[in-house]
């Protein structure tokens, strides 16, 4: 398997489906936007997208399965599955508000193969390879160079679920606001992983998240020098529902205060 020329043919994909999303963010009506949970919400063009997608991916990889957002009839398989987000940041974007994303990643197994993250409204496609490196719109990124969490710049996302953490969030929260050049929360995890691979941000964190939020972004952010975990340090942050990620300077003083809370 080629994996530059399979990452490149996704990238194209997403680029392909963020014009649709950018077109149709002027029709979104209110009677349009389903609830699927507290704080969690859906619209026909989440649906579209996603069967857009699986069907142009189905061409590239047709023994691959699906592991995804809206569809749950689609099958998983044994060796390869997609895992698509066809749009993360769907509350910002019923907003209109410019932070939104597609994410698809190739798992083989439990290993992450291949990863893309397109942001739509700066029109930014990060893509990465297994032994690949990492790129944004061609051109090669690599995590940043802070060495010290005291000058770095964090980001993470409010949980809208699981709130039975919410205290020990809020703690976290206040202490990295002490510790740190200060905290964002723009809305979208695949973008805010992305942004840690190419060094605007320093690092990220976040509890409560699926794997089609995160498998993109975290290979990315490898493939850009960097390094992700769970929360407990291990590598359970596909599926475990939590994920931190950073430059390889600030990790280990990242987790430390992340394990004191959680």
């Amino acid at each position: 398997m080629n994996l530059e020329l399979l990452t490149k043919q996704v990238a194209n994909i997403s680029r392909a489906m963020g014009s649709f999303l950018r077109s149709e963010i002027k029709n979104i009506k209110l009677t349009d936007i389903e609830s699927k949970g507290v704080n969690d919400f859906v619209t026909y063009v989440d649906k579209t997208s996603e069967d857009r997608l699986v069907s142009e991916l189905k061409k590239i990889l047709p023994e691959a399965g699906f592991i995804v957002e809206e569809n749950s009839n689609l099958e998983k398989q044994s060796e390869y599955n997609w895992i698509i987000d066809p749009l993360d940041g769907t509350t910002n974007y019923i907003h209109g508000l410019p932070i939104y994303s597609i994410s698809i990643a190739l798992l083989k197994g439990n290993e992450i193969l291949s990863g893309v993250v397109y942001e739509i409204n700066l029109q930014e496609c990060f893509y990465a390879w297994k032994n690949g490196g990492a790129f944004v719109n061609g051109h090669k990124i690599q995590t940043s160079g802070v060495e010290k969490l005291s000058d770095s710049l964090l980001a993470t996302g409010f949980p809208y679920r699981h709130f039975d953490k919410l205290d020990q969030y809020i703690d976290l929260f206040k202490d990295f606001m002490k510790t740190t050049h200060g905290i964002r929360r723009l809305g979208s995890a695949a973008v805010d992983l992305a942004y840690v691979a190419c060094g605007r941000f320093d690092g990220f964190y976040e509890y409560g998240l699926n794997p089609w939020d995160v498998a993109a972004g975290a290979l990315i952010i490898e493939q850009a020098g960097g390094v992700t975990g769970d929360f407990s340090g291990s590598n359970n942050y596909v599926f475990g529902k939590e994920i931190i990620g950073s430059n390889p300077y600030i990790f280990d003083q990242f987790l430390k205060i992340v394990k004191k809370y959680f």
